[in-house]
């Protein structure tokens, strides 16, 4: 049976389709009744959607892994998709059942990411360095190679995290070979580790949530802790100017105090590593969001960069 997905609807179609649930907040409306506030999700990417005057009942059935047959019409609200829902029931056990098949993944097979990562563990050639990226990816490999990098905005898909991470090598490498100077043992070993607390920070690649560590932690300050634990394991002393350097590039590389960094970068290969996360996660939330923009239009506003719409060219011809 061939199943339509979320946008293989334009605007204005009617839509019968099943999506999983990835996210349910329960609200109050303006006039004093419960609505849920939906993200429904399939192979083809996510899309919002609100379910008025909600009853205990349907609170309790709507929840996040749960797959949903779904009546609606695809609209836009305030520049963004949404399903106005017609009607909603949870799937039968004789209809699509394997969540997995509703998860967008990434675009390398988790073999060729992996092949390619450990390629570059012969480039760090700092041992103590090597060592702890070699600890810490075989501590947490299957989520590393399976999570999601983020909930919602960049690399929010299964094996998203361990992509992100191989996207930022690429471009590590091609800043390398442009510079002198660069410590590219550093870079390449901090690249593998700097989102790995992301792990521990949410949930797994289905209805991606925060975890209770994620929510009040984070995931820089979670993977300090399992460098860290790392150095204790392997006897690596932590106060050594390499392991300080280290834990600099993970601390720094969000940039900013505001962003979650508890200092700036001070080094050079913190700097080029903050600047190449933004790099990559830029472009990965235009790529995702430009793909389901018609040409000669503008595109949603993207919250992760600073609510700016896009414009997506009219396609032409040479």
């Amino acid at each position: 049976m061939i199943q339509n997905k979320i946008y293989d609807y334009a605007v204005d179609d009617n839509m019968e389709l099943f999506v999983l649930i990835k996210a349910a907040d329960v609200r109050i409306a303006k006039n004093g009744n419960k609505f849920i506030a939906f993200i429904f999700t399939d192979s083809s990417g996510e899309i919002s959607a609100k379910f008025w005057d909600a009853s205990d009942e349907d609170i309790a059935s709507f929840v996040p892994g749960k797959i949903v047959f779904v009546k609606g019409k695809r609209e836009v609200y305030q520049g963004n998709p949404q399903v106005k829902i017609f009607k909603m029931r949870l799937a039968t056990e004789q209809e699509p059942s394997n969540v997995s098949s509703f998860v967008k993944k990434a675009p390398v097979s988790i073999n060729d990411m992996e092949d390619e990562i450990n390629a570059t563990l012969f480039e760090i050639t700092n041992a103590n360095w090597n060592r702890i990226v070699r600890y810490l990816l075989a501590e947490y490999h299957d989520d590393f190679f399976n999570y999601p990098a983020a909930k919602k905005n960049h690399h929010a898909f299964a094996g998203g995290l361990a992509f992100h991470t191989l996207s930022m090598l690429h471009l590590a490498h091609a800043i390398v070979k442009e510079y002198d100077d660069i410590n590219a043992s550093l870079l390449y070993a901090a690249t593998i580790l700097h989102d790995l607390g992301k792990v521990i920070e949410l949930s797994g690649p289905v209805a991606t949530q925060y975890t209770l560590a994620g929510n009040l932690i984070g995931h820089i300050v979670l993977i300090d802790e399992q460098i860290i634990k790392a150095s204790e394991q392997l006897k690596i002393d932590i106060n050594s100017e390499d392991m300080v350097l280290l834990r600099h590039m993970i601390l720094a590389h969000h940039g900013l105090l505001e962003y979650g960094s508890p200092v700036q970068p001070h080094i050079l290969e913190a700097e080029i590593l903050h600047q190449i996360d933004q790099l990559d996660a830029s472009i990965q939330m235009l790529k995702g969001t430009l793909e389901h923009t018609e040409p000669g239009e503008f595109s949603e506003r993207i919250f992760g960069m600073d609510g700016r719409n896009f414009y997506r060219p009219s396609d032409t011809k040479e």
